[in-house]
C-alpha cells in the first residue's frame, strides 16, 4: 500500500458562516453558491438572520432546478418561458441539459417554452399564472473556465459569492473555491504528481476516499435524485481515465487503456445536525489488487438460491429486484451448465473463473452475453432469463456467457452495499481498467471468452446486453456534460445499437426492424419509451438517432467485429431496484427472444 494523500479541508459553508458572523455588515445582503443541500443552507441562513445578517445561500449544482424547487410558486401556474444562457466555450444545449428535469417537474398542463437566451450567466424566467399574475426572475448559474486533460477548454460550475448594498449595487462579486471543488482538485493533483511507473498498469487499485457534507435529494414527480457524492464519483473516475490516457500517450477515450482499477469511494459524512461537520476528509491509497477495500455493512444480505431445474431458475430470475451476487448467479446458471457443460473456460484478472455454456441445436446459432460493463445490471439478468427461455426450446442453438466481467461485477456489488441506486461507472471496466471488448493483446484474461464462444458455436450474431444511466449523468467539476458520452446524459428509453460488417447491412437492417416491431408487444414499454423520449428531446434539443416503431436505434458499420452482426441493447438501468429492475430485465429478455426468432428467418436469406 502506498499513501498518496491524507488530508482534511475546511468546510466552505462553515468557514463562510464564521466569516460573516465575525465581521457583521448589516447594510449588505449576501448571496453564496456552494455544493450543499437545502437543509444545511437554510440552517446557515437562520444562524446569520439571528445576528441581523441578510443572506441567501443557493446551490451551485443545478442552480435552476434548485431555484424551481425552493423559490418558485407553481400553484396556479399557466405558462413558463425559459431563456437559457449561452457560452462560447460550452455546447449550445449545455444549459438546457442542466435544467433537466424541469419539463417533468411542473404541474400538469403548464406550458413550457425553452429558448436560447443571451451569452451571459443567468437563466431568465417569465411566468404567467391563471389569475393573470405575471412574474419575471433571473437565476444565476456560476461557472468558471477549465481545461480538460487533453487541452480542450470549457466552463464548469463553481462556487460564488455576491453582496449588494442598500441601493442594490453589487459590491462583492467573485468566484469561491468551495470544499467540493478543492477536494476534487487536490485529489487530481496528488494523483497527477505521483511518480507512476512508465508502463501500464500503473497500480493495482487506486482507492480515493472522501467524506463529504454533500446531499442526495429526490425530485418529486420524477425518477431523478440529485447526488453530490455520485457526481464526485463520476467526475473523479472519468477525469482520471483522461489523465492516464494522456500519461500513457493514448488518445482521449481510448478504451484499451489499462491503468489499474480506479475506485472512488465517496460518501456523505454522518452528522447529527446539518452544520455539525466542519471539515472534508480525503485519503488516496495505491493498493495491490490483492489488498481488500474497506468493509461495508450490507443491510440487504443476498438470499441463498438453489434452483434444481431451469424452470426454477427462470422463476427465481424473473423476480430479482436487485442485481444478483456472483454467488447467486452461479446458482442460477447451474442448471444450464449441468445440462450443456462448459464449452469455454477462462479466468479474470483477479482470478475469478469465467465460462460459457453451449447448447447445440439445429437452428442458426447466436452468442448471448451480459455484464461486459458490470454496472449495467439489467443485461446480466436479462441474458440469464433469455438463455433459460431458449434452453427450453428443443432445437435452439446458442452459446451463453453469464457475466463477462466478474471483477467489475464484484466491485459493483461492493458499491451497492452503501449506495445501491448510484451509477457506479468505476465498476464498468475490468480490474485492469480497460473495456474487455477492446483488449488487443495478451494476456487476454476474460477478453478471450467471447472469441472462444463465437468460435465454438459458429455464431454470426452476438447479442450483447447493456445498460446506461437511469437518471441524469453529470460531471459538475469538468464541464457538467460527460465528455465523449453526451448522448447518454439523459435517459431516452430502451435503445438498440446494430453493428455490422458492410456486406451484412441488409441482415442488420432487417434485424433492427423485426426486434423493434416485436418490442411493441412488451407491456408498458411503448409508453415508457414515449415518456422518456419526450423529456430527452425537450432538454437536449436534438435527436441524433432514428426511431423504429418508437424504439431509439442506431446503425454502425464495424468491419472488425467478431461476428458479422452484433445487437447491443441499452436499457436505462444504472442503477434501478425493485419493480423498475424487474421491468428492465423483462424488456431485455423480450429483446433476446425477438432477436433470436428474427435471426432464424433472416440468415437463410443471405
Amino acid at each position: 500500500m502506498t499513501l498518496l494523500l491524507s488530508h482534511t479541508l475546511n468546510r466552505t459553508l462553515s468557514q463562510w458562516l464564521a466569516e460573516r458572523l465575525a465581521h457583521p455588515q448589516p447594510e449588505l445582503a449576501w448571496q453564496l453558491w456552494c455544493f450543499e443541500g437545502v437543509d444545511a443552507r437554510r440552517a446557515a441562513e437562520e444562524q446569520l438572520a439571528k445576528q441581523g445578517i441578510r443572506a441567501r445561500i443557493r446551490s451551485a449544482y443545478k442552480p435552476l432546478v434548485h431555484a424551481v424547487l425552493e423559490e418558485l410558486d407553481t400553484t396556479g401556474l399557466q405558462s413558463l418561458q425559459l431563456h437559457y444562457p449561452l457560452h462560447a466555450d460550452a455546447a449550445a444545449n449545455r444549459f438546457m441539459l442542466e435544467a433537466y428535469p424541469l419539463a417533468a417537474m411542473l404541474p400538469p398542463g403548464v406550458e413550457l417554452q425553452m429558448e436560447a437566451g443571451q451569452h451571459n450567466s443567468s437563466y431568465t424566467l417569465a411566468l404567467r399564472y391563471q389569475d393573470g399574475r405575471t412574474q419575471s426572475l433571473q437565476v444565476f448559474a456560476p461557472n468558471r473556465p477549465f481545461q480538460s486533460a487533453h487541452g480542450s477548454s470549457g466552463i464548469t460550475p463553481c462556487g460564488w459569492q455576491q453582496a449588494h448594498d442598500a441601493q442594490g449595487r453589487i459590491v462583492h462579486d467573485t468566484a469561491v473555491l468551495t470544499d467540493y471543488e478543492a477536494a476534487y482538485a487536490q485529489a487530481m493533483q496528488a494523483i497527477e504528481q505521483h511518480g507512476w511507473p512508465k508502463t501500464e498498469p500503473f497500480f493495482g487499485r487506486l482507492h480515493i476516499a472522501m467524506q463529504l457534507p454533500g446531499f442526495e435529494q429526490a425530485i418529486a414527480g420524477t425518477d431523478e435524485t440529485m447526488s453530490t457524492p455520485e457526481a464526485m464519483h463520476e467526475d473523479l473516475y472519468f477525469s482520471l481515465l483522461e489523465h492516464f490516457q494522456k500519461l500513457s500517450g493514448r488518445a482521449a477515450g481510448d478504451r484499451r487503456l489499462q491503468p489499474g482499477q480506479i475506485v472512488p469511494d465517496i460518501r456523505i459524512a454522518t452528522q447529527s445536525h446539518p452544520l455539525e461537520l466542519s471539515t472534508v476528509g480525503l485519503q488516496i491509497r495505491a493498493l495491490a489488487l490483492s489488498e481488500p477495500l474497506p468493509e461495508v455493512d450490507n443491510g440487504l444480505p443476498a438470499a441463498a438460491l438453489s434452483p434444481h431445474s431451469m424452470a426454477q431458475a427462470d422463476a427465481a430470475a424473473a423476480q430479482l429486484q436487485r442485481a444478483p451476487s456472483l454467488a447467486q448467479m452461479d446458482a442460477l446458471v447451474q442448471p444450464l451448465f449441468s445440462a450443456y457443460g462448459s464449452a469455454c473456460q477462462g479466468q479474470s484478472v483477479q482470478g475469478r473463473p469465467i465460462a460459457a455454456t453451449y447448447k447445440k441445436g439445429s437452428e442458426h446459432p447466436v452468442v448471448l452475453s451480459g455484464g461486459q460493463h458490470a454496472n449495467e445490471i439489467s443485461g446480466v439478468t436479462g441474458a440469464l432469463r433469455g438463455a433459460l427461455a431458449l434452453a427450453q426450446r428443443a432445437d435452439s442453438h446458442f452459446a451463453y456467457i453469464p457475466v463477462e466481467n466478474p471483477d467489475g461485477y464484484d466491485l459493483h456489488q461492493w458499491y451497492c452495499r452503501y449506495a445501491p441506486e448510484q451509477m457506479h461507472h468505476a465498476a464498468r471496466y475490468t480490474a485492469l481498467g480497460d473495456d474487455l471488448a477492446y483488449r488487443d493483446h495478451a494476456p487476454w484474461y476474460e477478453g478471450a471468452l467471447r472469441r472462444d464462444a463465437i468460435a465454438a458455436s459458429g455464431a454470426q450474431l452476438h447479442l450483447s446486453l447493456h445498460g446506461y444511466p437511469a437518471h441524469e449523468w453529470t460531471r459538475p467539476l469538468s464541464g457538467y456534460v460527460p465528455q465523449g458520452f453526451d448522448l447518454w446524459t439523459i435517459p431516452k428509453g430502451f435503445f438498440l445499437i446494430l453493428r455490422y460488417q458492410e456486406d451484412w447491412q441488409p441482415q442488420a437492417e432487417a434485424l433492427a426492424e423485426r426486434v423493434a416491431q416485436a418490442l411493441l408487444q412488451v407491456a408498458g414499454l411503448p409508453e415508457y419509451n414515449r415518456r422518456q423520449l419526450a423529456l430527452y428531446q425537450r432538454h437536449s434539443g436534438r435527436q441524433p438517432f432514428e426511431l423504429r416503431h418508437g424504439t431509439p436505434c442506431t446503425m454502425q458499420v464495424d468491419n472488425h467485429g467478431l461476428t458479422p452482426v452484433s445487437l447491443i441493447t441499452e436499457f436505462p438501468d444504472q442503477t434501478v431496484v425493485g419493480d423498475a429492475l424487474v421491468f428492465a430485465h423483462t424488456v431485455q429478455r423480450a429483446a433476446v427472444l425477438a432477436a433470436y426468432a428474427a435471426w432464424q428467418d433472416i440468415v437463410p436469406t443471405r
